[in-house]
């Protein structure tokens, strides 16, 4: 298949389905095709008509197999004359709405959340210390000076301000993964952070600083030490907030 979308004649890679749940087999085949290269970001996918006719099934199996890789993350749907199913572009939004969700339903929890950060946080600062380019720690000492110049005016840029830092942190290990896993972690961050509310954390811009400078003499033991200690300390100050507000509500 091109990645310009295709007729029938260029379908051959698609097989007719007979699995009592044929859409499940069908978004299996789609995957297949996108783990392969045959289809591509931005490729749109024929229309439903010869879609169906390739796998065998109704339009009705088709769209729900269809919509199921949409609800992941892999396909989107556009409007208008150039509109059908098209393959997304890179995006974590399915990773980032499954840890969302996850941490709703409390199968994250506060705790799991810190340790997951710690040594998460960690193997990243490890491998930013040693490949950070001058941009990435100039990025760095702006972010701090911006959540203090933030921080008596407004709570909650500062809040995103702090946590942007240890995305900025990922950012310098060149990994996309690692970006993609800190990126899902700080989202379930931000939703904890808001049912906890404003609050005072005076220990947060020394502790910065005192990273930033052993990231600039690229002493990762000491930076992990640093990040280390205060995440620890950060997470028994928001579980006291959060359990002190519980009580009271």
């Amino acid at each position: 298949m091109s990645a310009r979308g295709a007729d029938v004649s260029e379908l051959t890679a698609f097989r007719p389905v007979r699995a009592p749940r044929a859409f499940e087999e069908i978004a299996a085949q789609i995957r297949r095709e996108l783990a392969a290269g045959r289809l591509k970001a931005g490729a749109r996918l024929p229309p439903e008509r010869d879609l169906a006719q390739a796998f065998g099934v109704s339009r009705n199996t088709l769209r729900e197999a269809l919509r199921s890789l949409e609800n992941a993350g892999l396909l989107q749907f556009r409007k208008g004359a150039s509109g059908g199913a098209y393959v997304r572009e890179s995006t974590a939004e399915a990773v980032l709405t499954g840890m969302r969700d996850m941490y709703s339903l409390g199968a994250i929890r506060p705790e799991h959340l810190t340790e997951a950060r710690i040594w998460i946080e960690s193997a990243a600062i490890r491998a930013a210390c040693e490949r950070a380019t001058a941009a990435d720690l100039e990025a760095l000492t702006q972010n701090v000076a911006a959540a203090a110049a933030a921080g008596a005016v407004d709570f909650y840029r500062s809040a995103a301000i702090h946590l942007e830092f240890h995305r900025l942190i990922a950012r310098a290990t060149g990994n996309p993964v690692m970006m993609l896993t800190m990126d899902a972690i700080l989202e379930v961050m931000q939703q904890f952070l808001d049912t906890i509310g404003p609050t005072e954390n005076p220990y947060v811009l020394p502790s910065r600083r005192r990273f930033l400078r052993h990231m600039a003499e690229r002493d990762a033991e000491a930076a992990v030490a640093e990040m280390e200690k205060h995440l620890k300390r950060l997470h028994r100050h928001y579980l006291s907030l959060a359990g002190g507000r519980a009580e009271a509500a």
